[in-house]
């Protein structure tokens, strides 16, 4: 246990470079709470023990600011950075390694009382305020860009943002977690400015056929005129 606990706030400190001790992680983290007391909710649950175990849920939000049901399904070493507002539904299921960041929704978007809520594989990003619903499968070394909201399956080793989530050339999963959430394109701005280019290319185009058009006819009038001169003379 004493093993199990060193390597979780050992990788801990390596996603989060505000860490400074084992101690204060220990002592200070209510992401690292939250899971602890998620471990006791799930294993009540597992034993039927429902009530007691949605009664320990309910204090670990009421402490921790972090829902999790305690029918979830967690990894290992999952890491919830800050956590105030996330929420985990009940038939969530979490790899190892997972980096979650603040009021991050794993939610569910059926009534029906079956697999509704989404498959996180290891080694995933989600970032802030990002909304993974219904039953979804988001691929091993996947990122979720903050805000995001997916609702369909993201292939291993891509990144998508946007809302609806939008998917980005795909990479290779990475061993080491990449925390760079402000490098991640934005497919939706890409759209915009591709417009803009082609409407101020269309503007420059439409002034051209209206100089074109303007000479054209000044040289028509000319011609009109000067047999009239020609006549007084």
């Amino acid at each position: 246990m004493l093993n199990g606990l060193k390597n979780y706030t050992d990788s801990i400190m390596q996603r989060d470079p505000a860490a400074k001790s084992r101690l204060e992680v220990i002592l200070c983290y209510p992401g690292l709470h939250a899971v602890f007391l998620h471990r006791i909710a799930h294993t009540l649950h597992q034993n039927g023990l429902r009530l007691l175990a949605r009664l320990v849920s309910q204090f670990n939000r009421f402490v921790t600011g972090i829902e999790i049901h305690p029918g979830a399904k967690i990894g290992k070493r999952f890491f919830i950075d800050h956590g105030m507002g996330v929420v985990i539904g009940e038939t969530t299921e979490i790899g190892d390694d997972v980096t979650m960041y603040q009021n991050v929704t794993l939610g569910g978007t059926s009534m029906e009382k079956k697999k509704r809520h989404p498959t996180i594989g290891n080694n995933v990003v989600i970032g802030g305020g990002a909304k993974i619903l219904g039953n979804v499968l988001i691929g091993d070394g996947a990122k979720i860009g903050a805000g995001s909201v997916v609702v369909k399956d993201v292939p291993e080793g891509a990144a998508v943002v946007g809302v609806p989530a939008r998917s980005i050339q795909p990479e290779r999963p990475r061993a080491i977690i990449d925390l760079e959430h402000g490098d991640l394109p934005d497919p939706i701005a890409q759209v915009t400015r591709g417009l803009l280019e082609r409407i101020e290319h269309l503007e420059r185009r439409i002034q051209e056929l209206e100089e074109t058009i303007e000479t054209s006819q000044g040289r028509k009038a000319e011609q009109k005129v000067l047999p009239v001169h020609r006549r007084k003379t």
